[in-house]
């Protein structure tokens, strides 16, 4: 069979082509063209490692495609953030980013094919960088954009050259050496007038010791303000409502600033409703009962009232940052060079989510509130309260006189927004030896450490303990019947603010010795034959320290955790091949790597990886290339000791779906899980879309391992010069692939109540006793999914590049009478983007080209970015477009449109342009505007009820959205940007 289920629970996409392009010659001062490339310049002979090897050649191929990214492609499109170029790139889902919110944690992150962060290894100079977190991932925020010189994206699994987490490919930023003084700074604006960017950096650079040593320094600053989703008419409200079987309208949380008060049958769950009551019909008890208060004192009956928490929630995440390192290396002599590198970041990033909403079961003491109350209101509680009496008295059970049980929801705006506030300290130095061994050997050896500290402060959090006091006569007195009614004084006593800490460490100890077997070569034409052995040892640890509050769960507001803390490390050996044959005009390279780890984590203990390559080139014009590689990905700190901690993910349940009632095996299985019988089917079991569980690690995890492979052709036709095209398939499989049991919430409901139906199946065993009043999941008593290596993941799918520069005869700006025109296409086809949430099972959930509640963040079948560039003398004209293939919604249960929602996303393009001026070889100017024509997901218009009567564009989704009405971070939600730019160096 085949389902969907939820891709975000396991995941928190031409073949770039290692073809050698000579870019052509440049005016002075201008942006060196292409920007996408499939290579770089040829290396004259010189000995080099490239992205994927640790072999030193003299060419700067490997058989794994490697695709990268110049500088200038950054300068070009006015980015300041490493993310904003990287997740424009055709082999990357895009990750964390500055417009994620809810869910989000104030990072960038990177993730190579929609495999996941944890899965994309990131390099700096070929070295790891620091991490941020429990689950060991990256933020691209603390890598210096001003200074970079190119990225690498290697695919393919690359665990035997590099070891652990390089599952789906390896990116490796490259840092330049600066020689002299470079100073720049930059600036943003929306049309809009909004979302101000201010960036300035410097770096220094020298020689010195009579040119033995040299050394780079460098300080940036960086200040992004916020935009709200009030701020753009698309987001202003939150939609939704297809899910319900309603039209696309306003849509919202049904816990509202006036407070919600529901009856579930009090604290023993066994008494109806008494006549008279505005809760609901007599007899009658569950989610479906409620009031409301429009004004103090005085309730009615709920009438599907929601709260629209858009407005106040971050469209874009303000942020600060302040960057400082350096490098240096020094020749000791014969050869032989120390080297040393240091980086600092302070990085501020704050979220800002609407007003803490307290829901839950409480008891209420009615003399407490009887003040807060009109006469009748308060009347209908004390029938309520002696109904129960009556009950519990006919069963036999405890009874509590003067208080009712009431499921109370209650968004307490007094205490202004949630605000999140994230400031990560990180540190990372590193200090090596390299030098020759003989004639024909090499040895570099270093020695890592890297650490990174997380203050995060919380605002607007409520303590559950002390609202329960102010409503049961233990504490201050509370007033939550109605808006605005809670005083400074009661604010104060139920408030509180919260703090996690999280440190994280990284060492990497590395000695390689590379070279060649003398002058051993396969033909007297060849190259000699190329090996390197090595030994490398890590250690990561890595804590999460929530405070008190946080860790008791006595918090509501953000989610509470307990506390993470632990470590291992990882010996390994490791050795690389590189078989050069050459023989006429062709060229055969074979390759191979293998490498050794032992684990102190989990059940690993000792693995392989392996890797093997080959590429044939028949003729100079022509490369045939293909690898295979068996990858491991090790559990992080997170995965292994991961404290229990709930969260709210998107769920669907079964028994709250309208007609449940009528499968008799569903009806009779949803029962015996714990929903009351006659409340199958209904809604109101679900209160919320967001459905709590608790999420927590597993010690006794192992590792994921995958097999992949590519093939693939570079052509570069001597009758065309400056074109370079190529083409690699690529195919991935991971197995015991680390996510959550059952492979999320979402996916453990629909296994237990839709394929095994067995109530005695570990899927529905975890849902047991977790119900509560007449069938919902709350808080009470969450799920508990803990980490567990229980999926499979299979993507393929093409990669298509294509680099041509030529020149044109006619000049503006120069008396030469001709300019150059570099033209550059980088584009993915993605065939196939598997999850299987559990293995084992044939339930599979299909993302190519799909987008959702399940798949996430949109996988198009189809995306490309291109560039063409006019270098006219010193003025350049450069025009990119990006290209998002449609994707389908991944629910084929629900057709959104019949609801007047969206089901496919139309195919999406933008269009940027640039213009720069090297006004002099110190002075370099530019300026330019991204999304050049304002493309926007639409502007809904609504009719008195809130619903929507028109039909804007795709882009603007409702229920299933990620955020903002939209997926904000494929989609752009800044509209036409403006920013100018200038560079001096001398």
């Amino acid at each position: 069979m085949t389902n969907r289920f939820n891709k975000a629970a396991l995941l928190a996409g031409t073949v770039m082509a290692g073809a050698v392009f000579a870019t052509p010659a440049m005016a002075q001062g201008t942006p060196d063209e292409p920007a996408l490339e499939t290579g770089a310049s040829e290396p004259n002979g010189e000995l080099i490692v490239v992205t994927g090897s640790r072999i030193a050649r003299r060419d700067l191929e490997t058989a794994a495609p490697v695709a990268v990214v110049n500088s200038e492609e950054f300068e070009l499109s006015g980015s300041v953030n490493v993310e904003s170029v990287i997740n424009t790139l055709p082999q990357v889902v895009p990750g964390t980013t500055s417009f994620s919110n809810n869910p989000g944690d104030g990072t960038a992150t990177l993730n190579l094919r929609g495999l996941g962060a944890t899965r994309t290894l990131v390099l700096v100079n070929g070295r790891r960088w620091m991490f941020y977190n429990t689950d060991q991932v990256v933020d691209l925020n603390t890598i210096p954009q001003f200074l970079l010189e190119s990225v690498d994206v290697v695919t393919g699994g690359a665990s035997a050259v590099y070891g652990s987490d390089a599952i789906a490919g390896v990116v490796n930023f490259r840092l330049k050496d600066v020689q002299g003084v470079e100073v720049g700074g930059q600036y943003s604006l929306t049309e809009r007038g909004d979302g101000a960017r201010y960036e300035v950096h410097g770096a220094i650079g020298s020689e010195f010791a009579d040119g033995r040593g040299s050394a780079t320094v460098y300080a940036e600053y960086y200040k992004r303000d916020s935009i709200f989703q009030g701020d753009r008419d698309f987001s202003n409200f939150a939609l939704g409502g297809e899910t319900d079987g309603g039209d696309l309208q306003q849509f919202g949380s049904s816990t509202l600033p006036s407070g919600v008060l529901r009856y579930l049958g009090g604290a023993q769950g066994n008494t109806g409703l008494p006549a008279g009551t505005e809760f609901g019909a007599a007899g009658t008890n569950g989610f479906g009962t409620g009031v409301v208060f429009d004004q103090p004192r005085d309730f009615r009956r709920r009438a599907g009232d929601l709260y629209n928490y858009a407005p106040v929630n971050y469209l874009q995440l303000p942020q600060e940052r302040y960057l400082l390192g350096g490098y240096a290396d020094y020749e000791l002599g014969g050869g032989h060079r120390a080297y040393a590198e240091v980086s600092y970041v302070n990085n501020q990033v704050e979220a800002a989510l609407a007003a803490t909403p307290v829901t839950g079961n409480f008891n209420v003491d009615l003399a407490t509130v009887q003040p807060f109350l009109v006469a009748g209101d308060f009347a209908q509680l004390q029938a309520i309260d002696a109904a129960e009496t009556a009950q519990n008295a006919t069963d036999g059970v405890a009874d509590d006189p003067g208080v009712v049980n009431l499921y109370v929801q209650r968004r307490v705006t007094e205490t202004g927004l949630r605000q999140n506030l994230d400031e990560r300290n990180s540190f990372r130095i590193l200090g090596g030896i390299t030098g020759p061994i003989g004639d024909y050997l090499n040895y570099d050896a270093y020695y890592m450490y890297a650490r990174t500290r997380n203050a995060n402060i919380q605002q607007g959090n409520i303590s559950r303990s002390n609202f329960q006091a102010g409503l049961d006569g233990t504490g201050t007195p509370i007033n939550i019947f109605g808006p605005g009614t809670l005083t400074p004084e009661m604010v104060d006593s139920i408030t509180i603010q919260a703090q996690n800490g999280d440190i994280s460490s990284l060492q990497v100890a590395t000695a390689v010795i590379s070279g060649t077997f003398g002058d051993f070569a396969i033909t007297e034409a060849s190259d000699p034959v190329g090996f390197a052995i090595g030994g490398e040892y890590r250690k990561v640890a890595a804590q999460f320290i929530p405070d008190t509050a946080l860790a008791s769960g006595d918090v509501i507001g953000f989610n509470a955790g307990e506390p993470t803390n632990g470590d291992y490390d990882v010996r390994e050996l490791f050795a690389e091949v590189a078989i050069p044959v050459r023989f006429g005009t062709a060229a055969l390279d074979i390759s191979g790597a293998a490498r050794y780890s032992d684990y102190s984590s989990g059940t690993i203990g000792g693995v392989w990886t392996y890797a093997g390559g080959v590429e044939f080139a028949p003729i100079p014009d022509i490369k045939l290339r293909a690898q295979y590689q068996r990858a491991v990905r090790a559990p992080n700190v997170g995965e292994l000791f991961g404290g229990l901690a709930i969260g709210f993910p998107g769920a669907t349940d079964p028994c709250a779906v309208a007609g449940a009632q009528n499968d008799a095996t569903l009806n009779a299985l949803c029962i015996a899980t714990g929903v009351a019988p006659g409340s199958v089917g209904d809604p109101n079991i679900r209160p919320d879309t967001q459905v709590p569980a608790t999420f927590g690690g597993n010690a006794a995890l192992g590792e994921e391992t995958s097999d992949s492979y590519t093939f693939g052709v570079v052509l570069q036709p001597r009758f065309i010069p400056g074109l370079s095209i190529t083409a690699d398939y690529f195919n991935f499989k991971i197995e015991d692939a680390i996510a959550t049991f059952g492979g999320g919430l979402n996916s453990t409901l629909n296994l237990c109540y839709n394929v095994v139906q067995d109530i005695n199946s570990e899927y529905c065993q975890v849902i047991v006793g977790t119900r509560q009043g007449n069938g919902a999941i709350t808080t009470a008593n969450p799920p508990l999914l803990n980490q567990a290596n229980v999926a499979k993941l299979e993507v393929s799918g093409i990669d298509f590049q294509v680099a041509y520069g030529t020149s044109l005869p006619f000049s503006l700006f120069t008396d030469t009478g001709e300019q150059r025109l570099q033209l550059s296409f980088l584009g993915t086809w993605t065939e196939k983007s598997d999850l299987y949430p559990v293995q084992g099972f044939d339930t599979v959930n299909e993302c190519a080209g799909r987008f959702g509640a399940t798949c996430g963040e949109p996988t198009p079948e189809f995306k490309w970015t291109s560039r063409a560039s006019f270098i006219d003398g010193p003025v350049t004209t450069s025009l990119r477009w990006r290209h998002v293939g449609s994707v389908t919604d991944d629910d084929d249960t629900l057709d959104y449109t019949q609801f007047n929602g969206v089901e496919k996303i139309d195919a999406y393009d933008l269009l940027d342009l640039t213009f720069s001026y090297a006004a002099s070889e110190a002075l370099t100017l530019s300026v330019g505007v991204n999304n050049l024509f304002d493309t926007l997901p639409g502007t809904p218009l609504f009719d008195a009820n809130g619903t929507v009567t028109n039909r804007p564009n795709s882009l603007l989704l409702g229920d299933n959205q990620e955020q903002a009405n939209t997926y904000p971070s494929t989609y752009d939600v800044l509209g036409r940007d403006f920013f100018v730019s200038a560079m001096i160096k001398f």
